[in-house]
């Protein structure tokens, strides 16, 4: 085991008047495991989706839960503009649809959906068939930041399955859990 004097701290330059370098900052991130979803909207044939980790519970009377979204996404303005969306948290089996959601597979807008089975709950939000769970939003709130925003979502349907392990990021990369 380390102690902390054996630790290397990260320092911030003294010329650095705007804050914590974000670069340093992403490289921390990476250190908070966190689950994979796919945050969706659109109808089909205009449907766009991201792959999110930065997804929360925010209440459970009434159910609510935030998302954080970027600015420059083709989903973003969609969200804003629909007022619903989903939350489909991802099992292990899909680091491949966590991929193409994530941009990385040269594909965007309703290409996305080609992988995978998709359907509707209440809102008409895609909502991915085998996902673990998957939520489905109405927007009641919008928060702006720089470059991302914060969606505030109203829970009005979900559904999950009972078995199947969490696809994890994590010092970027995905994985699942190991077992002891």
């Amino acid at each position: 085991m380390k102690r902390i004097r054996d630790l290397k701290f990260e320092r911030l330059p003294e010329d650095f008047e705007d804050g914590f370098d974000g670069t340093l900052y992403r490289q921390l991130m990476r250190h908070q495991a966190a689950g994979v979803s796919v945050v969706a909207t659109g109808e089909v044939g205009s449907r766009v989706g991201l792959t999110a980790t930065s997804v929360a519970s925010l209440s459970d009377a009434p159910p609510k839960l935030l998302v954080c979204v970027g600015r420059a996404t083709q989903a973003h303005n969609i969200v804003c503009d629909r007022g619903v969306f989903s939350v489909n948290f991802l099992a292990s089996e899909h680091e491949e649809l966590a991929e193409r959601f994530a941009g990385r597979r040269g594909v965007d807008g309703e290409q996305r959906f080609a992988a995978g089975d998709w359907e509707t709950l209440v809102t008409g939000a895609p909502v991915l068939a085998d996902a673990l769970s998957s939520i489905d939003c109405r927007l009641l709130e919008s928060h702006t930041f720089t470059t991302h925003s914060i969606f505030i979502g109203r829970v009005v349907a979900g559904r999950r399955r009972e078995e199947g392990e969490p696809l994890i990021y994590f010092r970027g990369a995905y994985r699942g859990l190991a077992r002891s």
